[in-house]
């Protein structure tokens, strides 16, 4: 059984798969206080999402970590998302 947190990651690896996200845009749907739900720290921490510069503004987008993880709990986004997120260079926008 997958935990709450988990679950919370999984909802946001989703929610960014269906395009990249201003920084204060994530910022606003999901900073916690609450230390039992650290969702954008752990995503961020184990290389799920990326903060990145593009086209004058900070953005975050999923990596291909995150699409797997999705992919694994069945939660797979379209193919065309895992092929534009393969081909990013891994260090674009830093």
């Amino acid at each position: 059984m997958i935990d709450v947190v988990e679950s919370l990651i999984l909802d946001l690896l989703q929610w960014l798969a269906s395009g990249e996200k201003s920084y204060d845009q994530v910022m606003d749907a999901w900073r916690t206080s609450c230390p039992r739900l650290p969702v954008w720290e752990d995503a961020n921490e184990r290389g799920l999402v990326s903060k990145v510069h593009a086209n004058g503004r900070s953005v975050v987008r999923i990596t291909p970590s995150g699409v797997a993880l999705l992919e694994k709990h069945n939660r797979a986004p379209a193919a065309s998302l895992r092929e534009k997120v393969a081909r990013r260079a891994p260090d674009e926008g830093r």
